[in-house]
């Protein structure tokens, strides 16, 4: 009798293991969407994201969360980390040899793709399997191009926004617009500037590259090794000789710019910065700004990038992440993102291209009382260039600047 049941519970097993395995090699890219939706329902999706900003989580929790299991039964489970988590994750998993990763799918943009394009970490192509692809313009280069690279269906648009510099009007009515007139702003008010050892503020020394090199477009084109040495040694030379007008004499730097923000609701910095225009609106009606903040572009520009959904290579669940990431990127989804009294981010969607009803209720959004739309800064948009000029910026500025 236990010689019977031993049989028939290895033959259950090999059953189990058979079907995990034709269920992993499924070719998810010659599915259809219906039966990528069918084996998608039932099943948990765990997302990998930075959760650095209040209303990008309560988007998340309150809204996406409970949505997706509402309308198609699947269950989002979020971890905590960006750029560098994520890609030190991925090569944790390659190097085991893991073939079920701890996560599914992962927010990215930039020098995070093209590490992970490297050691070939993203699954895809898949965003042509998307229904709701078909709202996304593909031919504007701000949402086709991250980081001077085609992402070529290896990663889906979420966001579009744009680097912007922010300040009080109630304490200063003319601030500095180039590096010239920064090196004045902060002899007149020392201590009252400083650049953040993180993602916000190596991207503002990319806006300062960029000046440096003469014009909006100087850093556009492939990785210049020649032109990052040159650029980068006046750049350090330029912050080394005026750090000791920066906060803390220059001694130390913010680590988050979640810091930058603290410092400047408490009037401790005179000037800070970040992406979705300066990330002004939602600060001031959750009374951590004041209503007299207001932002703007650098003269010579500041960024314009698109920020992306990406599939891991050995994803346990393909078919739910793109469940999800369909409908991240859904009308309904993309207009409450849009919400100004929540996360008051751009669409990525071009409204041209929705259903009549969505293309009105998107004209309806109430315009921003305090920060700049998109369209108010766009004649002073750059494109992000390539990754490798922020990958030595991050070192760079550790050992020329901060360590000196």
């Amino acid at each position: 009798m236990y010689k019977h049941l031993f049989f028939l519970l290895s033959i259950l097993i090999l059953t189990l293991m058979s079907c995990d395995k034709q269920e992993d090699t499924r070719n998810w890219k010659e599915a259809s969407w219906d039966e990528i939706e069918k084996q998608a329902s039932g099943t948990t999706v765990n997302f990998m994201m930075w959760q650095g900003s209040p209303v990008i989580n309560d988007y998340i929790n309150n809204y996406v969360i409970p949505t997706l299991k509402e309308k198609y039964n699947i269950t989002l489970n979020i971890s905590s980390g960006q750029g560098p988590e994520i890609v030190q994750l991925m090569m944790g998993e390659k190097q085991a040899g893991s073939d079920n990763g701890q996560v599914d799918m992962v927010w990215i943009n930039g020098e995070t793709f093209f590490q992970l394009r490297k050691i070939e970490a993203l699954w895809g192509p898949f965003t042509e399997k998307l229904p709701n692809s078909q709202f996304i313009n593909f031919k504007d280069p701000f949402i086709n191009i991250d980081f001077q690279q085609e992402i070529n269906g290896m990663e889906c648009p979420w966001g579009i926004s744009q680097f912007a510099l922010v300040y009080d009007t109630a304490k200063t009515q003319n601030p500095p617009k180039n590096l010239q007139e920064l090196e004045y702003f902060i002899k007149k008010y020392p201590g009252t500037f400083t650049i953040s050892n993180d993602f916000s503020g190596m991207t503002l020394l990319k806006c300062f590259m960029a000046e440096l090199s003469g014009s909006p477009d100087g850093l556009d084109g492939e990785f210049n090794q020649e032109k990052y040495d040159t650029l980068s040694t006046q750049l350090w030379d330029y912050i080394n000789r005026n750090k000791k007008y920066f906060w803390k004499e220059g001694r130390t730097f913010p680590k988050e710019h979640s810091k930058m923000d603290q410092m400047f609701s408490s009037g401790e910095i005179l000037l800070s910065n970040g992406f979705s225009e300066g990330g002004i609106e939602d600060k001031v009606l959750q009374g951590l700004f004041p209503k007299s903040t207001r932002g703007y572009a650098w003269e010579n520009g500041t960024i314009l990038n698109s920020n992306y959904l990406g599939i891991t290579y050995n994803a346990r669940n393909i078919a739910g992440a793109m469940q999800v990431i369909n409908f991240l990127i859904s009308p309904e989804a993309q207009l409450k993102k849009a919400d100004p009294s929540g996360m008051n981010a751009n669409t990525v969607l071009d409204v041209s291209k929705l259903p009549k009803d969505y293309k009105n209720q998107f004209k309806k959004i109430t315009a921003r009382k305090y920060g700049p739309s998109l369209n108010e800064l766009s004649n002073n948009a750059i494109r992000e260039p390539a990754p490798e000029y922020m990958l030595n910026i991050y070192e760079d500025f550790r050992t020329y600047v901060i360590e000196e």
